[in-house]
């Protein structure tokens, strides 16, 4: 009886160990596969957060991609006008931002992985998906990767959510907060004409472009951009994502199985889809969806065009 009362007990030991343990592998998984993202431009330093997706090019190479939102890199932008055929050409270019990996051992930071990243794709705040895809420029820089959820079900409402991100910049790296799923389907006209889903992870200045993921399994479920409050935040859902990648021809930078494409083949694709000039035109409907929504959840100092701050 006291060698089957020992095993039951082993065995309990070791079941409430396993169970403990989940929680952890979720955590440092999370930790492993977000950034934070720096840009700066020529009047504007900003920060946000980024997630890491991890996958082989042609060649067998690890590639990191990194997808953000628009509006964390928006300060890097720039056009110029060309002519081509005898027709003007609106060309975008963007300044490389800095991509930024917290590494940390037994409880504390240790060190810091920093390396340029070029736009590789790039859709506006205000009239498209508020979303950036970048690519690390070195390769193999980490071997983490998120999983997306690409399924067609959509989530529930009430599940469990949690969201890592760069509160208020690089001196909060790989914060992590929860929530649950709060609504889908936000439609918020004069933001925005995409829908948005609603979560109560807590996000502060810093959060753009961090991902939200189901707390069950770490898929990610969606990108926060915007919030009305710590407890009231909007996410670009990934089913928007996948449309918009559908559309664009770049499920390969959400879907491993699919072939990427050769650097030629990247070199030809724009960054941005029907380009246009910034508008400071803001309408009354404009300014009172802002002042509901004030925060594009990131960091940013302004810098004087003389270099004084």
């Amino acid at each position: 009886m006291k060698q089957l009362a020992s095993l039951i007990l082993g065995l309990a030991l070791v079941t409430t160990s396993l169970a403990a343990e989940k929680k952890y592998p979720t955590a440092e998984h999370l930790q492993n596969v977000s950034v934070t993202i720096r840009s700066e431009g020529e009047y504007s330093n900003g920060e946000g957060s980024g997630v890491i997706f991890t996958r082989k090019d042609k060649d067998g190479n690890l590639v990191n991609l990194v997808w953000t939102a628009g509006h964390v890199i928006d300060n890097l932008r720039s056009t110029r006008r060309t002519v081509v055929n005898g027709r003007p050409n609106t060309v975008v270019e963007f300044k490389d931002p800095m991509v930024i990996k917290e590494i940390r051992q037994n409880g504390r930071t240790v060190g810091r992985l920093q390396m340029d990243a070029e736009v590789l794709k790039y859709s506006d705040a205000k009239d498209g998906h508020d979303l950036a895809l970048l690519r690390v420029r070195k390769l193999d820089f980490v071997t983490d990767t998120v999983e997306f959820y690409l399924e067609d079900k959509i989530p529930s409402l009430g599940d469990d959510l949690l969201h890592v991100g760069s509160l208020l910049g690089q001196m909060g790296a790989n914060s992590m907060t929860d929530g649950i799923y709060s609504q889908h389907g936000r439609l918020i006209r004069s933001l925005n004409k995409f829908v948005f889903d609603q979560t109560t992870c807590t996000a502060f200045p810093g959060s753009s472009g961090g991902g939200v993921y189901l707390k069950s399994n770490a898929r990610y479920v969606g990108m926060l951009v915007r919030g009305a409050g710590e407890g009231f935040n909007l996410i670009v859902p990934v089913r928007r994502m996948k449309d918009y990648c559908e559309k664009h021809k770049i499920m390969w930078a959400l879907d491993s199985n699919i072939a990427m494409p050769t650097d030629d083949d990247l070199a030809g694709m724009p960054i941005e889809h029907a380009p246009k000039e910034k508008e400071e035109t803001k309408t009354v409907e404009e300014e009172a969806a802002k002042k509901a929504f004030p925060f594009m959840i990131r960091i940013t100092n302004n810098k004087h065009p003389l270099g004084k701050k």
